[in-house]
């Protein structure tokens, strides 16, 4: 090269001026998506998911969907509006999926379709063909207020939301049945386990019932109602080594006819649970638990009670 020669000096390219910002997604919930995160069947309710039954429990054939009788269908919706205004009267934000199909008469017990976690909704894929497309217009309402969908129950997988129920943040019962399968629930298991859940209580729903929340639920932290001969050894006993009494609902016609212990704690120590279970309601009260009776007679028809019905959005 002649020592004339000119020499040109090409600038470097810049390095990277955008980093990434180093925290989890459910310390950005608030901040991008609202304040939305359940990791708990009793920390303090703050916003709940329902269906107001709409034209779907208008003309249906009882016996084909599996309820019990015939329904009156201004009662039907009254006593659905009695416990959202009970919701309400304690603080609780109320949601409403608002679209739905017009065969669907079960879709008012949206726990089904459901499963919340600290990162938002897993919308589930039901079990029973009578239930199957419901999920569609739960996750169209999810979209429309804001909750981030984590994951939607996919492939083989079937699973449905009130066969998953917190112990605490790091503890979850998990179950299978004639309304999950195994595909479902280590799907379910995955996104669990990637937030942190380390104790996966796996729990076998015996034939004959459909979910968690019939046999077995939280009053508070330290205290939950079971269908004893229902639930499996090995579950009453991981709870009570968690330092979790087991209260025995007292009567076997309230635990499987009138759901008494299908109840919402609004708070630790207080829930709400269906009228017609007095022998239920005397032990929790026994037991320092305050309870709110309602009238849910209409929608005990298409055996589902309280806690069938709500979605938690928010807790604590």
């Amino acid at each position: 090269m002649s020592p004339c020669a000119k020499k040109f000096d090409i600038d470097a390219i810049p390095g990277e001026r955008w980093f990434p910002k180093e925290t989890s997604f459910e310390e950005d919930m608030q901040l991008y998506w609202g304040d939305w995160g359940v990791a708990s069947e009793v920390d303090d309710l703050k916003a709940v998911l329902m269906r107001r039954p709409g034209k779907e429990i208008e003309n249906f054939d009882y016996k084909e969907v599996r309820f019990k009788e015939p329904i009156n269908v201004e009662k039907f919706r009254q006593q659905h509006d009695n416990l959202a205004q009970i919701y309400r009267d304690h603080g609780v934000k109320v949601y409403y999926v608002e679209n739905q199909r017009e065969d669907r008469p079960n879709a008012l017990f949206m726990r089904d379709l459901i499963f919340m976690t600290p990162e938002g909704a897993i919308v589930t894929r039901p079990a029973m063909a009578a239930r199957r497309g419901e999920e569609r217009y739960v996750a169209e309402a999810l979209a429309k207020i804001g909750v981030p969908i984590v994951r939607t129950i996919n492939g083989g997988g079937t699973f449905e939301g009130a066969m998953g129920m917190w112990v605490d943040r790091h503890t979850v019962i998990l179950a299978t049945g004639c309304r999950t399968n195994r595909d479902g629930y280590e799907q379910v298991e995955y996104e669990l386990r990637r937030m942190g859940v380390t104790d996966i209580i796996p729990m076998q729903i015996p034939y004959g019932h459909a979910h968690i929340d019939g046999l077995l639920n939280l009053a508070s932290h330290d205290t939950a109602m079971i269908h004893a001969s229902q639930v499996p050894y090995d579950v009453c006993d991981a709870l009570k080594k968690k330092g979790i009494k087991l209260l025995e609902a007292p009567s076997q016609t309230e635990a499987k006819e009138t759901l008494g212990v299908n109840f919402v704690a609004v708070k630790p120590g207080l829930v709400i649970q269906p009228e017609g279970n007095p022998r239920c309601k005397e032990l929790l009260e026994k037991n320092g638990i305050e309870v709110i009776s309602i009238d849910f007679s209409e929608i005990l028809k298409g055996w589902g009670a309280i806690h069938c019905t709500t979605v938690f959005l928010k807790r604590g």
